[in-house]
């Protein structure tokens, strides 16, 4: 009787993890990464096993996400970037663009990637919005943690088969 993928258990404090974020909006962005790390140190991850890499923007995220995955360093890597309406549709474009290389990513490497990459239409750049995306973000970077953990889990189990 096979009794090896009965036996093992999931120990979070050895995962290793990256958080890239865009640089761009970091008082936005960088509240997914508060709520992210909040949500896995509560979860038992060990803060010492989370890298953080900030990249210029969002383009930049899905090479680097490659990079990290293919280092055989890191069981999953999370994305955050805030991508705005700039008034020509671009955010539209970066945003799918970025979204669908970081699933790429995910399948060529059978590791977890996963993106709190977000284009919120209408976005300015005044209090109200500003203080209702910090909010959005921290939600947002506690959701992520929440699927890296059950990601990294459900590929530690489908591996193991």
């Amino acid at each position: 009787m096979n009794q090896s993928s009965t036996n093992q258990t999931f120990n979070q404090k050895s995962k290793r993890v990256a958080f890239i974020h865009a640089s761009w909006h970091t008082d936005i962005v960088l509240e997914a990464w508060n709520g992210f790390k909040a949500e896995m140190l509560e979860r038992g991850y060990d803060e010492n096993m989370i890298d953080v890499v900030p990249v210029p923007g969002a383009y930049e995220i899905p090479l680097q996400a490659k990079l990290l995955a293919k280092s055989g360093k890191y069981d999953a890597v999370a994305a955050s970037a805030l991508v705005v309406d700039g008034g020509i549709y671009r955010h539209d474009f970066v945003a799918q663009t970025v979204c669908n290389a970081l699933m790429q990513v995910q399948l060529e490497t059978e590791m977890p990637v996963l993106t709190a990459v977000l284009t919120p239409h209408n976005f300015h750049e005044h209090d109200e919005h500003s203080s209702y995306f910090k909010r959005h973000f921290v939600k947002k970077g506690q959701e992520l943690a929440n699927a890296a953990d059950e990601a990294m889990r459900l590929t530690e189990k489908a591996k193991s088969l």
